[in-house]
């Protein structure tokens, strides 16, 4: 494998990791500036406030989005399966 086929696998290994991450990472962010803001507007300092809704979104995110996490993960194995096929 020379330097520029490990290149290219890096480069799809990372897409494949924003691929799975991304949708529920954004999904977090979100709903933390919403409930921060609410916080801050009505100065209530309650610690499950932010993890339940969190948890709550992130599970819901999750399942909506699993068809397409498994197709980025299928189409990386076949990439990978294919390189160590060709050699």
């Amino acid at each position: 494998m020379d330097p520029v086929d490990a290149m290219e696998v890096a480069r799809s290994g990372l897409m494949v990791t924003l691929t799975v991450a991304g949708p529920m990472l954004m999904a977090s962010l979100i709903v933390g500036v919403v409930i921060g803001l609410f916080q801050a507007l009505t100065q209530v300092q309650e610690m499950t406030l932010t993890f339940v809704p969190k948890l709550i979104v992130l599970g819901i995110v999750m399942l909506l989005s699993l068809p397409m996490i498994g197709q980025a993960m299928s189409g990386f194995t076949m990439e990978l399966a294919e390189r160590i096929v060709a050699g």
